[in-house]
């Protein structure tokens, strides 16, 4: 701990002495007494100053800062007023002289009026290196709690409620705004067109529903947004029109009332601006933003002493905001200095000589809350009053303190300067608004009274019929209607909604069923091609939490009559969804196009039930499809920009067909799954050898055959399998038959026969003739 101080750039300043070399200072005692400040014993550190001082014949001024500065830190801060005031006297006080005089004041006001201890509040104003950030109010906390129904972005009520890609929701204006690229909840990048951000539609479901449940508040916003645009165009007179308005509306926006509050102060309009930030303070007395307006709009105003309670309270609210800090100690300065001012004194009169003047003293507004900040060690509290009979007389119909001060040569005189300032600061007010004293004897102790509290127990009490959303907004019960939440295509409430670009809702199933269709949005038919490619479907955030936080009973109700149907659609046995198209065949590989809107609602149903399975079966003029056929195992799924797609699956297991069905549009039945017959002892005997047999043969053939013929069936089918050790170890049998009976020229209805065989001995002997009958057709 140094006996000077930091300043904002991080440079070490030291309070140099008048006359380092002045009979009666000692430099090894300067040194204990900036030892006794680095290790915070700052009670002695004050002493060796004191003891220091009364040997020099004039005052030192160095030495009157040193010592102000460490009874300012030992928090006396009555006797810190006197060694100040006799710096004053002896130069101007510089702001940059004052930073432990304003953290003391700030700290102590912080614990005592505040009853707030630690060292910050919320996030921290400054940056690592002691800045201030880029916000003009640095990092100050919101007046409000976040609602569910507020943007991120600008944090007040969604106006025209835009939802983006990743399904969060924000302001359409927010979002054009050019620095916007990401989206603030998830860090999802926003799609751009040629660099640009694409045009945003409102969210027409939430625009509704906002306009009914929030009417008042919505209207007073779109007045806010059209006064903050005639702000930007410098149309200052209407936009005071459009804020006044919105104000009539919701005078309880605190970001309202600080916007108008800043454009009355642009408009130099200054005593409206203290009038809304007062209102502002009183409202929200721990708002850090509401107090730096109010002391600015002060010191526009010409009344700095007022100013100066509101800088010192931002402080003690935010102690590491160096811009204010910086601002305060200015303040302070010029306070020290008005006390010290002589209007009539002839510009030729030297000010160290003698003579009597008239000065005049700006009552500060700040420190008459901190009377107990100025009491003395070991004083009543009746002393700590500074009482102004022993001073200077107060007239308060002015609110100026005259008094007569002797020149600055004159001891006595500096001593009736620090009356004369102690009393001023003695005459403060205390904090506005919420910040309530509770008198207890003679000593004060400070405690809240916080009116959002206060608001907020009223509201429970009149609204019975509403529920409360965060802090503020009350939803109506009797205005919410599960009707403002149905989907206009299946007419049921909303089960995971999604908003498309053109700014309609639909729940995600009832969507991609239409876009199997047609790729135009089904209400406004704007064309949705891109929307599909990318396949963007995202659940609308918002919407998904106010179905769930206050319609869900119902929400509740219609989820569960969709897990009976995804149930039902993944029960692989009573209602098993079946692909009409081509032979399958376990183990083997089948790359099936999709492009009809049926095949692709069936392949979406069987990833969403998690099977990822469905079955495959020829054609049957009669029936629709065959008996029998093979069920795939969905490995892969490529979607293309119009809706088609590429499935990636592989045969899994034989199935015969028991019932033939429909479903939206697609086939189904009810099956039984096909397992070869074992076989034991001579039985097992005969069929490895008879395995054996056509293995070789197979592998034979598939030798013999043409370059470019073993080419296409490797790249479509592979290498033939090896030969399985167990025959039956699989209830479809060895890989190597079905890759056979895959490759080798037979009709569909040939291979389907052998599909439908149950023994391994029948179907083995039935490729074995298919085999010599291929071996005797191929060209010699």
């Amino acid at each position: 701990m140094e006996t000077g101080f930091r300043s904002h750039q991080g440079e070490l300043f030291v309070h140099p002495l008048s006359n380092p070399g002045a009979a009666g200072i000692c430099p090894e005692m300067l040194e204990v007494a900036e030892e006794a400040n680095r290790a915070g014993d700052f009670n002695l550190a004050a002493e060796i100053y004191s003891s220091q001082q009364s040997d020099l014949q004039h005052p030192d001024r160095g030495l009157c800062l040193r010592k102000a500065d460490s009874l300012a830190r030992a928090g006396r801060i009555s006797e810190a007023l006197d060694s100040y005031c006799t710096a004053a006297s002896l130069a101007k006080l510089r702001p940059q002289e004052l930073p432990f005089l304003v953290d003391t004041i700030a700290r102590t006001l912080r614990e005592k009026e505040l009853s707030i201890h630690g060292t910050t509040t919320g996030k921290s104003s400054s940056s690592s290196n002691g800045e201030d950030g880029a916000d003009e109010y640095g990092d100050c906390e919101d007046d409000e709690a976040l609602d569910l129904f507020s943007c991120r972005l600008c944090k007040c009520l969604l106006h025209e409620p835009t939802t983006v890609e990743c399904g969060h929701t924000f302001c359409k204006r927010c979002l054009e705004d050019e620095a916007v690229t990401d989206c603030t909840q998830c860090k999802h990048t926003l799609h751009q067109q040629d660099g640009l951000l694409i045009e945003r539609r409102l969210n027409v479901v939430l625009s509704g529903l906002l306009d009914k449940l929030f009417a008042t508040e919505s209207k007073a916003r779109k007045l806010w947004i059209e006064g903050e645009v005639l702000w930007k165009k410098q149309n200052l007179s209407e936009a005071l029109e459009k804020y006044d308005a919105a104000v009539d509306l919701v005078p309880s926006s605190g970001r309202l009332l600080s916007q108008r509050a800043e454009l009355n102060m642009e408009m130099r309009n200054f005593s409206q601006a203290v009038q809304d930030t007062s209102i502002l303070c009183r409202t929200k007395p721990l708002w850090t933003k509401a107090h730096y307006l109010k002391a600015t709009a002060l010191r526009k105003a010409d009344r700095n002493d007022e100013a100066l309670q509101e800088y010192l309270l931002c402080v003690a609210l935010k102690p590491d905001w160096t811009k204010v800090k910086l601002e305060t100690q200015k303040v302070l300065s010029e306070l020290f200095s008005s006390v010290f001012e002589n209007e009539d004194m002839p510009t030729t009169l030297h000010p160290l000589q003698g003579g009597l003047a008239n000065r005049l003293i700006k009552p500060p507004a700040l420190l008459r809350s901190l009377r107990p900040l100025t009491q003395r060690p070991g004083s009543s509290s009746q002393d700590a009053e500074f009482s102004v009979t022993k001073n200077a007389p107060v007239d308060n119909s002015s609110s100026r303190l005259s008094t007569v001060t002797p020149c600055k040569s004159d001891p006595a005189a500096v001593e009736g300067c620090t009356k004369s300032l102690a009393n001023v600061l003695a005459a403060l007010p205390a904090p506005p608004g919420g910040l309530k004293r509770k008198h207890s004897s003679d000593e004060a102790s400070a405690t809240f009274n916080l009116p959002s509290k206060q608001l907020r127990h009223d509201e429970a009490n009149s609204l019975q019929t509403s529920v409360s959303v965060s802090r503020g907004r009350i939803v109506p019960a009797d205005l919410l209607d599960s009707g403002d939440m149905e989907c206009p295509l299946c007419m049921r409430l909303f089960y995971e909604p999604v908003a498309t670009p053109c700014g309609h809702t639909f729940c995600l199933k009832c969507l991609e069923r239409c876009l199997d269709h047609n790729s135009n949005c089904p209400l406004c038919k704007e064309n949705l091609a891109e929307y599909l490619a990318t396949r963007g479907y995202k659940k609308t955030l918002l919407m998904e939490e106010v179905l769930q936080r206050y319609l869900g009973d119902e929400l509740d109700e219609r989820k569960k009559i969709h897990e009976e149907e995804m149930k039902e659609l993944s029960n692989l046995k009573q209602e098993v969804p079946i692909f009409v198209c081509t032979m399958a065949f376990p183990t083997i590989q089948c790359p099936l196009h999709v492009f009809e809107p049926r095949y692709r609602l069936m392949i979406r149903r069987s990833m969403e039930t998690g099977t990822k399975q469905f079955g495959m079966c020829i054609a049957d003029e009669l029936k629709g499809f065959a008996d029998f056929g093979c069920m795939l195992q969905v490995r892969d799924v490529k979607f293309f920009p119009d809706g088609r797609s590429v499935v990636d699956t592989i045969g899994v297991s034989r199935f015969k067909v028991l019932s033939h069905g429909q479903r939206d549009g697609y086939n189904t039945a009810k099956i039984e799954y096909l397992e070869d017959k074992k076989v034991e002892g001579e039985e097992l005997v005969e069929l490895l050898k008879l395995h054996d047999s056509v293995y070789d043969q197979a592998n034979s053939w598939f030798t013999s055959l043409k370059d470019n013929m073993k080419s296409q069936i490797l790249s479509h089918f592979g290498h033939l399998p090896s030969k399985d050790p167990d025959p039956q170890g699989s209830p479809s049998g060895p890989a190597w038959c079905w890759w056979l009976l895959a490759v080798l020229p037979l009709e569909n209805r040939a291979q389907l026969t052998i599909l439908s065989m149950t023994s391994l001995k029948d179907r083995l002997i039935a490729i074995r003739r298919v085999l010599i009958f291929v071996t005797r057709k191929r060209p010699r």
